[in-house]
Formats: structure tokens, sequence, C-alpha cells
């Protein structure tokens, strides 16, 4: 696995029942997956020597996140190692711009959108959607919020620009709420799909997933889960894919945005769903027959644990394990910082107040925002 974080950490576990022996390529020995993995090796994953010596002696590379070069990618299909999501399928995860066109191509519902050239464009971009604000967003290397701008007059939109690289205007969408479609699919075109969950964002990282999304019409459901299925196939996506979706006011479902990886909005299958998202992945990339992606309780809560006052997180145990023994708390490894994702936990049970408002407190105690 390319990547060291804390997706790479939590596939590795979900391969030590099967056997797998799992080789990491890690940027610091100090990552959330080298504390954890025996066989690390430490270097660039930008950098093709690296990636070639690597992947010697591997049945198959994945990823823990989008960012390799498509022509180093390209490079080790030709040297004949197995790519999981090949090239092909991820530079739609890589290129918002690709995406889009795709999407439009394969009549996927998208918000309004075009690359644009500079502030003038942004403005004419906006007359064509009906006005600002609009949204802007460099089509490489955002995530959790970065690299998008909220854009309310042709003044805001210089920021974008400065990057270097094409910028995509969206339309803002009046939405209800974001939603998540989680599929897994093998090479043979096997696929599975999880229950479509609500993803609830603050500053636009993701905060909190219920599972399944509360009053979601089956209809709407099964067009969602439906739709993710379709762009796995018709991209060729090989392993874990998450379509992140926008319920519209007037019904409707939208593409946000798309990862092909274990994602953040299937955190809550470690321990609600019968398969996880982390062992289905390790099963489709390599070839193996899918798990049962359905849901073991009614309600599964997952809140991510956020670093903030307290750099020791693990006196907070203590509490939170006496206060809801059923509590899944899972810890990243990483050095507490305001912000950064350092965990999550996970809750389920038959009565989604209660489960959520467990859920909360412990993400809230563990982060030090509440004390009793």
């Amino acid at each position: 696995m390319v990547g060291g974080g804390q997706l790479a950490r939590m596939t590795h576990e979900a391969g030590i029942p099967l056997g797998i022996r799992f080789k990491l390529l890690s940027d610091t020995p100090q990552d959330s997956a080298a504390q954890v993995v025996s066989d690390v090796v430490i270097g660039d994953y930008r950098d093709l020597e690296t990636l070639r010596a690597f992947a010697r002696g591997c049945d198959v590379i994945t990823f823990d996140h989008e960012h390799v070069p498509m022509e180093h990618l390209r490079a080790l299909e030709a040297d004949g190692i197995p790519v999981r999501p090949g090239p092909d399928a991820l530079v739609h995860a890589q290129d918002k711009g690709v995406m889009r066109a795709k999407l439009d191509e394969i009549g996927a519902p998208s918000p309004r959108h075009r690359i644009v050239s500079d502030p003038d464009d942004v403005a004419a971009f906006a007359d064509e959607v009906g006005g600002f604000p609009v949204i802007l967003k460099t089509v490489r290397g955002g995530y959790d919020g970065k690299g998008v701008w909220f854009v309310r007059t042709p003044e805001d939109a210089a920021a974008p620009f400065k990057a270097g690289v094409p910028v995509l205007a969206e339309e803002k969408v009046a939405f209800v709420r974001e939603l998540a479609a989680n599929i897994v699919r093998s090479p043979h075109g096997q696929a599975v799909a999880y229950p479509v969950v609500e993803s609830r964002q603050v500053d636009g990282v993701c905060d909190t997933v219920i599972a399944p999304a509360p009053d979601l019409s089956e209809a709407l459901a099964g067009e969602a889960q439906a739709l993710a299925l379709r762009i796995a196939k018709e991209l060729g996506v090989t392993g874990h894919l998450a379509v992140e979706l926008f319920e519209t006011t007037d019904g409707r479902i939208l593409v946000n945005e798309l990862a092909m990886r274990p994602h953040n909005s299937g955190h809550w299958t470690q321990d609600g769903a019968v398969t996880s998202q982390f062992a289905n992945h390790v099963r489709a990339v390599l070839d193996l027959p899918l798990g049962d992606p359905r849901p073991r309780a009614k309600w599964t809560v997952m809140a991510n644990v956020l670093g903030g006052d307290y750099p020791d997180m693990y006196a907070a145990y203590l509490h939170c394990m006496a206060h809801d023994p059923q509590l899944k708390i899972h810890m990243y490894g990483k050095d507490v910082k305001h912000g950064r994702k350092v965990g999550h936990v996970n809750t389920y049970g038959d009565d989604l107040d209660d489960v959520l408002e467990r859920a909360r407190h412990a993400a809230d105690y563990l982060r030090g925002t509440v004390t009793a």
C-alpha cells in the first residue's frame, strides 16, 4: 500500500486475519500505518525509482491516497505490477476536471460546472448559473475543505488561481444534506453496496456519519447505490469507491466528489457492518470474493475525534469506556494538533438519538470539549 496514513493502518489491520503480507511505502517512520506495519519502506511516492523498488515482489499495489503521479502508475503497470485501482480509474479521483468531464459523458447527475480561466471568467460563470455565490476548486490536491473556496464576488475569486493549476467552478447547490454511497468492486466485476449514509460536515471536515441515512426514501437510496455501482463500472474501479453526494432541496442527488480508497464515510463499517470497507478493499484488490456489506445494527454512528486542547487523549479512555462499554474507539497514533483527525468512535443501537448522543459525547470528551 502506498501511503502511510490511518487508512493504510486500518487496511493492514483488516488483512491480518487473512494472513496477508502487507508492505508499506510511507513518508516517515512516524506515520500512522508505519507504526504498526512490520515491512515499511520510507520514501517519496513521487519518485519513480522509489516506487519501482518498493513494488518488487508485490502481488498488487493499492493506495491510501490519490496523489501518485499517473505516469508512474503506468510505468508500474508496464513493469507487470497490478495497480488497483489502475491509473485510468484513479485519475478521476485525482483530477476534478477529468472527473466532471467523465461524469458528464456517462450522464451522471452533477452540479453545473466548467473550468474557468480568471476572476472575470468566474463572474461570467456566475451569470450562467444564476449569480453568486459559486464554488471554486483547484482540480488537484484538495481534501477536507482545502483547495475549495466559497466565492461571493469577483474580487473573492483571485485566490484559487494563485496555485497555478486549473480551477473548476461549480454552482452552489441548494441541498438538504450530504450523503455518501460506498461500494466495493473486484477485478472480475463482482460488486457490493453499503447502505447510503448521511455525512455531516463542520468547517469542510467530516464530523459525523449516520448509517443508514435517516429518513432517506428507499427509492433515492437505491438510486444512489445504483449510481455508485454504475460509476465504478464505467470508470473501471477496483477496490473501494466513495461517491459523495448532495441531496438537493427538490429531491435529487448530485455527485460532489469521488474517492477511490477506503473513506471516512465508511469508517462506521468497522463495527457496524458484517464486512468492513477495509476488509472488502483488501478482498477486492486481491480478487477474493467480497464480503457481506449489510449492517449489524439498526443504526451505527461514526464521530471523528479531532485534536483539541488535551494532548494526552489516553487519559480520557477511562471515562469513555466506563461511560459506554459498547463504545468502539479507533485511534490513529498521531500527535494531537488542533483540528487534526486523530481517531474516530463508533456507536450502534436501535435508538438513533441515543446512538448519536453517545458518539458525540465520546468524541467531544476525547477532544476535551466536554469534561463530564
